[in-house]
């Protein structure tokens, strides 16, 4: 146990560091791989692996993951922008270059195969590209006449870009949600919203009319016509696990859905656990949105109080959509449920969200202090 009294670098990281935050993220992880036994076995045989394949996996993206989320935890908020900004610029040109050079899955160009691995780059761009409209915000907040507002607008309209082009509808949606969640915070004026209110809902009507895959999933959504198969066999094994699921290993369904270990873990987890499990894990990342929100509040620092309003925006935004598409309440889209579902590159990402998230929400005493003198000064108020 490390003792109040120690001044190492551990000590004060392990006394100034949000410990809930911290087990609710170790906590996932430990669902995600516990869910991993349950999910991928049956998804290796079918396609002729071992059957502990990618419980192999998970299992070796685990340690990588710990090491970024702990390591980014020790960093100051000025290293936080400062690595957000590396990352983004090298997110976006890897994001470029599988557009042309990229493994093609499913007609869509979003991985670049790293040997006996694949990165997707785009998972990676997320946290950085909060980090970093956070920062143009928080900018043009403390000096209007800096174009933090457009320069966000501008990085916004390029991130939307790469997006659509491999294309990757949902991520687009959860990306957008997320950067106006921001803007609106910042102060985003009426007339704003309007107009990218209206932008939006015409990019998913021209999206709609114009990429194939996104009609036949709409329409199987509103019509229930078509195959549906995965998403019927989900309902299906969340339905036959009830309240208190079937018990470990004992899921039947889950044998023939073909992305249990990734898109639909959820299901899994339903079948075999309960829907009580299920509650639970949604109560878990319910904690980490409003936890994070609760400090944005008190946040007097509006770099701080952007970056971690979003970055929990993201973790909760996603984790809905993957709920929402495993319970039939939206149409199907290839994403995971953050630090449970099996996935190298989304785990690390979100690591590194969650690293960014328990940075910025440090107790600093010494910066705290600051800002209270200098809020003393600019209130006209005597120091003690």
């Amino acid at each position: 146990m490390v003792s109040r009294a120690d001044r190492g670098p551990l000590a004060d990281w392990f006394w100034t560091i949000d410990r809930f935050f911290l087990a609710a993220f170790i906590l996932l992880m430990g669902i995600g791989f516990m869910l991993s036994f349950a999910a991928s076995p049956a998804v290796a045989q079918r396609i002729g692996l071992d059957d502990f394949h990618f419980v192999q996996r998970h299992a070796m993206f685990l340690i990588p993951s710990i090491i970024v989320m702990v390591g980014l935890s020790f960093l100051t908020p000025r290293q936080v922008r400062r690595t957000a900004i590396v990352l983004l610029t090298i997110s976006l040109a890897l994001m470029v270059l599988a557009l042309f050079f990229g493994v093609e899955v499913k007609g869509a160009r979003r991985w670049i195969g790293v040997g006996a691995f694949s990165v997707q780059p785009s998972e990676f761009m997320k946290p950085a590209f909060v980090v970093v409209c956070a920062w143009l915000f928080s900018e043009h907040a403390r000096q209007p006449e800096i174009p933090g507002n457009l320069f966000a607008i501008i990085l916004f309209g390029i991130v939307a870009a790469l997006l659509v082009a491999q294309p990757d509808l949902g991520q687009t949606i959860l990306t957008s949600v997320v950067w106006g969640g921001m803007f609106f915070m910042a102060g985003m004026p009426w007339l704003w919203i309007v107009l990218l209110g209206g932008f939006g809902a015409g990019g998913l009507v021209a999206a709609y009319y114009m990429l194939p895959h996104v009609t036949a999933r709409f329409d199987k959504f509103l019509t229930g016509e078509g195959d549906r198969f995965q998403v019927e066999t989900a309902h299906e094994a969340i339905v036959r696990g009830n309240w208190f699921g079937q018990g470990p290993g004992e899921g039947i369904v889950k044998r023939i859905l073909p992305d249990s270990h990734t898109d639909f873990v959820f299901s899994v987890a339903a079948e075999e656990f309960g829907i009580i499990f299920c509650m639970a894990l949604v109560a878990i990342f319910a904690f980490i949105v409003l936890r994070g929100l609760k400090h944005a509040f008190n946040e007097r620092n509006d770099f701080n109080r952007f970056a971690v309003a979003g970055l929990v925006l993201q973790i909760g935004m996603q984790s809905m959509i993957n709920i929402g598409v495993n319970l039939e309440l939206m149409p199907a889209k290839g994403m995971t449920l953050p630090l449970i579902s099996y996935g190298g590159s989304s785990q690390i990402a979100i690591c590194v969200t969650a690293g960014f998230i328990l940075a910025l929400t440090r107790h600093r005493p010494e910066r705290r202090a600051q800002e209270r003198s200098l809020f003393r000064v600019a209130s006209g108020v005597p120091a003690e």
